[in-house]
């Protein structure tokens, strides 16, 4: 028999010993002739339990770690102490209060009781107890076991039932559920907490630097647990995945079981009340801690107000998974920043998941993705098996599942552009298009350069690769980003930042942090637009908007170069940036307005192979001063012309809608050379 079964049956002696001497002394008390039941505690009842409960009240700060129930139930419980006596030393109730909740919980165990509670109380109509009948019935009765305070109402173990206005002395008593359970030797989470906490399962072991921190940080609350209380642990930083492993980690190590709970989910008053006392109650009796993770909670919401104080009085093991500190000095708290594994850690972990497949993925994939444990796992795994039967085209596999996995969070914050533009539809100086193939190998070769040549270990900042691209609108800023985003394989999100900045103070900044949050798996190109409505020369502050308008230039500046993939910000004011602020950037790229040549090559590629043409003069065509955007939108509105006429594209058609293109943009149009154009033209 093992121990926990002989500590079952232990129990059940015990408890049946109990109920016997409870039967004696109702039996007792119901008959008119017998004896008082004597004053001094030598009953078997008082035997049974001798010295052995807390007097402590209910404020007690909870049990050190070490002292807790077992995460099984009852496993490893003394033999010598039964159920009860465990509660009782747990939840701090006194000889009086543990024997008046045994009398309630016998309700449930013994048949015979009810009858015995209404011949003691004289009242036929009373067969169940009340705080009456043991104040009568136990040696050594206490009235302040009545109190809101001490622990049989404050840890709600007993249900009270007192309808109008009858006296709390006289109201039915009945045990909790959970509690009646917990004395036969059945330890489990109390079933109204099921519906908000979900339990987390076993984690994977962890890399060697999240793996320190998790021991430093279990040996702390270890000491600290000793003293009596717990600081609340805050979890810091992006990796959501590798916060939860470090905390499931720290509890197993401390026996306790972690148990989820979404901060949405807290409820407000009275509801919160009654979720922190059943909470503390469950902590007491099971090894538990929690993970809450706060998510997108704004610190001064009315939600986040009550999640505070849930936190405030929740004690015990508690972790807050939070981007950002939550909690302020007054509450005892301990900030732990939780970084994603280290590339080398990263390329390792790739190395294990694919096994003999990983020939040279793994650097490909540690450089370009920013992806912790669990992630790395998920991608391996669908990519080995997609590729199973087909070895060479795991390469393909990985990267598509692994930017599968980076994209969902930013699809929602930023526009996502599909590239379609290679390096021979960019009509550029050959100085500005050796620069854009220099930042391409920045990008795709920053991993042997940072990590493996050593520059990571010798720079604090700049890691990011960040450009300007500055030119006219039209110039084919957007397209530049689009070659990139398709030669390195990456996603290419568009974000305008007209729509990002805001009049209210801190909201532009709020908002910025989403977007690279969102973004900081990597595998993605992030195409800031019209970059001139943040970045004006640096503001004289003469108020408080001045001062937050400089804080969000820096601050974007600041996620730029410590984000992991290319941020490229676009503008068509380069004169309007201050240049301190153009000295933080590692590349710039001019966008010029195209002259005769590059205006004759772009007009040669700007229709698809399948497309009608009727004779077309390319060099006539390279004279009208336009942007290589404008040339695109002529010779879409033309094909729409053509389409309409069911006929080819020809020059009338083109001359048509560039003058539509010219009125657009206010140029001047003379109308004697359309003309001119138009009538020779017709006579192609």
């Amino acid at each position: 028999m093992s121990d926990y079964a002989d500590w079952l049956a232990a129990n059940e002696r015990h408890l049946a010993t109990a109920l016997a001497d409870l039967r004696a002394r109702l039996l007792r008390l119901a008959d008119d002739d017998a004896p008082a039941a004597p004053a001094e505690p030598s009953s078997r009842l008082a035997r049974l339990f001798g010295a052995a409960h807390a007097s402590a009240s209910a404020a007690k700060p909870p049990a050190p770690i070490a002292d807790a129930a077992p995460a099984q139930p009852f496993d490893d419980a003394p033999r010598h102490r039964s159920a009860l006596e465990l509660l009782s030393l747990r939840l701090g109730l006194s000889a009086f209060e543990r024997d008046a909740l045994l009398l309630c919980a016998a309700m449930e165990l013994d048949t015979r009781l009810p009858e015995l509670c209404a011949r003691a109380q004289r009242d036929p109509g009373k067969p169940y107890p009340t705080f009456a009948l043991a104040l009568a019935l136990f040696d050594a009765p206490s009235w302040d076991a009545l109190t809101p305070e001490r622990p049989l109402r404050y840890w709600r173990l007993l249900e009270i039932s007192q309808p109008g206005a009858l006296p709390l002395v006289s109201a039915a008593l009945r045990a909790d559920e959970r509690i009646v359970a917990y004395l036969k030797g059945l330890n489990y989470l109390d079933d109204r907490l099921l519906p908000l906490l979900a339990p987390l399962p076993p984690t994977l072991p962890l890399p060697p630097s999240q793996r320190a921190l998790a021991d430093a940080l279990a040996r702390s609350l270890r000491a600290t647990s000793q003293q009596g209380t717990l600081p609340l642990v805050q979890l810091l930083g992006g990796d959501g995945s590798g916060k939860q492993m470090l905390a499931q980690t720290v509890a197993a190590a401390l026996g306790v079981q972690l148990y989820r709970l979404a901060a949405e989910q807290i409820p407000a008053a009275a509801e919160q009340e009654t979720l922190i006392r059943l909470w503390q109650r469950e902590s007491r009796l099971l090894p538990l801690g929690l993970y809450l993770d706060v998510g997108e909670l704004e610190r001064g919401d009315a939600h986040a107000a009550a999640t505070r104080r849930f936190l405030v009085r929740l004690g015990g093991l508690a972790f807050v998974d939070a981007r950002e500190p939550w909690i302020d000095g007054n509450v005892p708290a301990l900030s732990v920043d939780v970084a994603k594994p280290t590339v080398d850690e990263q390329r390792t972990l790739w190395q294990s998941a694919l096994g003999e497949a990983a020939a040279r993925h793994p650097q490909r994939l540690a450089g370009h993705f920013d992806f912790g444990v669990a992630k790395i796992r998920q991608v391996a795994e669908a990519a080995l098996a997609e590729a199973e039967n087909a070895p060479a085209a795991l390469g393909d596999a990985l990267w598509r599942h692994a930017l599968a996995r980076a994209r969902p969070a930013l699809d929602q914050l930023a526009q996502r552009i599909e590239p379609k533009a290679g390096w021979d539809d960019l009509q550029l100086p050959a100085s500005e298009k050796a620069l854009l193939r220099q930042i391409a190998d920045h990008v795709a070769l920053r991993t042997a350069v940072y990590d493996d040549w050593g520059f990571r270990a010798r720079m604090n900042r700049g890691l990011g690769i960040s450009a300007l691209f500055a030119g006219e609108s039209g110039t084919g800023k957007t397209m530049a980003a689009e070659v990139l985003a398709r030669a390195l394989g990456l996603l290419l999100y568009r974000i305008d930042l007209s729509a990002v900045v805001s009049k209210y103070i801190g909201e532009t900044e709020k908002n910025l942090r989403r977007l690279f949050d969102a973004a900081e798996d990597g595998g993605a190109i992030l195409l800031f637009d019209e970059a001139d409505a943040l970045f004006g020369r640096r503001s004289e502050v003469k108020d408080s908007h001045d001062r937050y308008a400089n804080i969000e230039v820096n601050y974007l500046l600041q996620r730029m170069e410590s984000y992991r993939g290319l941020a490229i910000l676009a503008t068509n004011m380069k004169s309007a940036l201050d240049a301190a602020f153009l000295r933080r950037l590692r590349f710039v790229v001019n966008f010029p307005f195209p002259g005769v040549a590059e205006r004759r090559a772009i007009w040669a590629r700007v229709f698809p192979p399948e497309a009608r043409l009727g004779a077309l003069d390319l060099d006539r065509l390279a004279r009208l001063a336009l942007s290589g955007g404008s040339i695109q939108s002529i010779a879409l509105n033309a094909a729409f012309m053509a389409a309409r006429e069911n006929a080819p594209i020809g020059m009338a058609l083109l001359l048509e809608a560039a003058r539509a293109e010219f009125r657009k943009l206010e140029k001047p149009v003379n109308e004697a050379e359309f003309r001119w154009l138009e009538r020779a033209g017709g006579q192609a």
